[in-house]
């Protein structure tokens, strides 16, 4: 294991903003931790990094202790959301800081900084200003700083946190068949949802200082264990429900659970896809409140009499309109008893 941290807390003013968190980091693996602000997961990296010292627990590399070990010293590679670059110094001079201050050549320095101008698609740009660049090259220009020291593991801070969204998901993919081409190992921390399932192997949802969940982005995409994660990735429709076998009671009705499901008083998630629209007579009955156009699809909120807003996600051509009545019923393919049973209204 490349990196481990063990117990790893961060105490601010008394308050664990890092609670106690044991996190493992395989070579080659990218790992992102995703949360919302304050979840602790920049207190994490900069934890890793050296920037923030333990107040209990140990940051292991390579089963070694880096308890005293100053960030300069880790063989860490850092990319920050700001980027950071030198504005006094030119492209090449940004690239070729790292191997500077460690004593490569002249002549080698020019070489790895063509090597990796080329490698992040800005070749020949070493004698360029970074006041030209626009956000974008300066993103990959920070990228190929930190990769020049050649890092044995590559840490961002929301690393396209600055750039447009169109931007963002072209680049998220791009970074993601450059780091397997390099065989470089990531730890990456954003809020973006998209950005982290994209780019990652494995996500680390955080919450409140601690890991909430870990799993590959389908495990958890399919499989959120909270209520929290669930609501978190954005899934509205989770309420409250009894489990008996295969059915759930809930206030939207009796609703059909996979085999193998948590019983009893439990959480119920329902994913948009699983929201069948019907004919008013057929379902539950249900007002449309609004849609919104997703691109691929259209979200449809509805209102159930008596019982909380579902979301339900439909083509374009089928979508209903606002103050239509339609009827619901449930895919049990598309629903997930959450295991904690926590209910985050």
């Amino acid at each position: 294991m490349l990196l481990g941290l063990q117990g790893a807390t961060v105490r601010f003013g008394g308050r664990a903003v890092l609670d106690g968190v044991d996190l493992d980091v395989a070579e080659h693996e990218i790992v992102c931790v995703l949360g919302p602000s304050g979840s602790g997961k920049s207190t994490l990296l900069r934890a890793v990094a050296g920037l923030q010292p333990l107040d209990a627990g140990r940051v292991l590399l390579d089963g070694r202790d880096q308890a005293g070990v100053p960030a300069h010293k880790r063989e860490l590679g850092l990319m920050f959301q700001d980027h950071q670059l030198f504005p006094q110094r030119d492209v090449g001079g940004n690239v070729a800081f790292g191997p500077r201050m460690r004593g490569v050549s002249k002549e080698q320095r020019r070489e790895q900084v063509g090597e990796l101008l080329e490698l992040v698609g800005l070749p020949g740009a070493a004698r360029r200003a970074v006041a030209s660049l626009s956000g974008g090259e300066q993103q990959r220009v920070a990228l190929a700083r930190a990769l020049a020291p050649r890092p044995r593991l590559l840490m961002l801070d929301e690393p396209l946190g600055q750039l447009d969204r169109s931007l963002r998901e072209r680049l998220v993919v791009e970074l993601r068949e450059l780091f397997g081409r390099l065989g470089t190992t990531v730890l990456a921390v954003t809020h973006d949802q998209g950005e982290a399932f994209a780019l990652a192997d494995r996500v680390v949802v955080m919450r409140d200082g601690r890991i909430a969940q870990s799993g590959t982005p389908l495990e958890v995409w399919q499989r959120p264990e909270s209520a929290f994660v669930a609501r978190f990735l954005g899934f509205d429709n989770v309420v409250t429900a009894t489990v008996a076998d295969e059915v759930a009671v809930t206030p939207w009705g009796k609703v059909a659970v996979p085999a193998g499901s948590p019983q009893g008083p439990r959480t119920l998630l329902v994913r948009p896809a699983g929201v069948l629209l019907t004919d008013a007579e057929d379902g539950l009955r249900c007002t449309v409140l609004a849609r919104t156009f997703k691109g691929t699809h259209v979200t449809v909120r509805l209102r159930p009499e008596g019982a909380p807003a579902l979301e339900a996600a439909c083509a374009l051509r089928e979508a209903p309109e606002v103050g239509d009545t339609v009827g619901v019923t449930f895919d049990r393919a598309e629903t997930v008893v959450l295991a904690d049973g926590e209910y985050a209204p």
